[in-house]
């Protein structure tokens, strides 16, 4: 199992595409759309689990997540997504960490998450800064990480 850093015209962006318009999280066919719109800063990319050709799993990291503009975090890991069939084999943490090895080439000194998730990324090291509000009306946790 493998995990790229990939945008636009990489040869897994297309495969990248149509596995998250089909798959099971609702927030898939969303990415994919951003993604056939290459609706993306020039620094931000998808970042994809893979086996071959075979997509696994996917993240992204951008300069906004949910969180509204007038907060001042960025980057943000979004889209953390793995297949039914492959999780419980730590793909979540191997597309987290290769998130936080290209935001560390972009000389961020730290990493946002938002989620509604209890537990998940603090095992991954994340620590919760607080509950806030998102661009769809919602509250969500917001998680920071510092890079080493």
């Amino acid at each position: 199992m493998e995990v790229s850093v990939i945008k636009q015209g990489h040869p897994l962006w297309e495969k990248t595409i149509g596995f998250a318009e089909k798959c099971s999280w609702r927030a898939g066919p969303y990415l994919a759309g951003m993604m056939k719109r290459n609706a993306f800063l020039p620094w931000e990319r998808v970042i994809a689990a893979h086996e071959g050709e075979d997509i696994l799993g996917f993240c992204s990291l951008s300069a906004k997540d949910e969180l509204p503009a007038e907060y001042p975090y960025t980057p943000f890991i979004g889209f953390v997504f793995v297949d039914e069939r492959f999780r419980g084999r730590r793909i979540s943490e191997r597309m987290i960490g290769k998130a936080m090895a290209y935001a560390k080439e972009l000389k961020y000194d730290a990493i946002y998450l938002m989620s509604g998730e209890q537990g998940l990324y603090e095992k991954y090291g994340f620590e919760k800064i607080g509950d806030f509000p998102t661009v769809f009306g919602t509250t969500d946790q917001l998680f920071r990480k510092t890079i080493e």
